[in-house]
């Protein structure tokens, strides 16, 4: 079995702070990490692989520093790395992503099973896995909390809901995005960590893939952040004492002029 698992480095979230001139995310002197969702989604890879055997490949779009964060994963029990970089793809919004990864996945060996994060700390869209899936043309399920068995030619899951949970079981090939629930991530072994040293990561540019240069980057892009900012503290703000009546009372006359 060949398991793909997309990952993405995204800045540490307790060092995330906004630039005040430009308005953007400032990623300078912040540390990178691998996506929080995408390490669950890592292990669970790699626990399916002890089960089932086969081989379990690491993906990511990025700059040539997130070769860093493949071969934290192959230290954490992936088998190879693969790195989709190429200045071509700066700016790229979900869309444009979700091609650049169908077209990466393509070249590779064909995918038994491909997992990712739910969604990503930095943007929290959760549209790539979905999106690639759709690109691929394979049947999906999204936040997934469990594995309850999976076989060579289908994989049955708990999907997480509101009220619950449901039951799906969706034949292989598939795409499924995993939440933290799904598991406990592994902390990468001393062999683990000397087979990563060793390893050598495969780096793939727009044309090694055959992307569309109108569909990747910034002009392959339907949507473009305008602005981030931090809405400001306000110091308006009421405290209201006595019974549930008496409270709930009180907010209702301070609403009243603004209905």
């Amino acid at each position: 079995m060949h398991i793909i698992v997309c990952v993405k480095q995204v800045p540490d979230a307790k060092d995330v702070r906004l630039d005040p001139r430009t308005n953007t995310l400032s990623r300078e002197g912040v540390e990178s990490i691998m996506n929080p969702y995408d390490r669950h989604a890592l292990e669970e890879a790699v626990a399916i692989k002890e089960q089932l055997g086969g081989k379990v490949t690491v993906l990511t779009m990025g700059p040539p520093q997130a070769e860093s964060m493949l071969r934290e994963a192959i230290a954490c029990g992936a088998d190879e790395g693969v790195l989709i970089s190429d200045r071509a793809f700066a700016g790229a919004d979900t869309w444009a992503t979700s091609y650049t990864l169908a077209k990466a996945i393509q070249t590779l060996a064909p995918a038994s099973l491909i997992l990712c994060g739910k969604q990503a700390i930095d943007g929290d869209t959760a549209q790539v896995g979905p999106g690639l899936a759709c690109r691929l043309e394979l049947p999906y399920a999204t936040c997934v909390q469990k594995t309850r068995s999976v076989s060579t030619d289908s994989i049955e899951v708990e999907r997480m809901m509101d009220d619950g949970y449901d039951v799906l079981r969706l034949p292989l090939p598939a795409l499924l995005t995993v939440v933290k629930d799904i598991n406990e991530p592994r902390v990468a072994s001393l062999k683990g960590k000397m087979k990563a040293k060793k390893a050598t990561c495969t780096v793939l540019s727009a044309a090694d893939i055959e992307a569309d240069p109108h569909n990747i980057g910034l002009a392959g892009s339907p949507t473009q952040v305008v602005r981030v900012f931090s809405p400001e503290a306000r110091g308006d703000r009421k405290v209201f004492t006595g019974t549930v009546e008496e409270q709930v009372a009180q907010l209702v006359d301070s609403l009243r002029p603004y209905l």
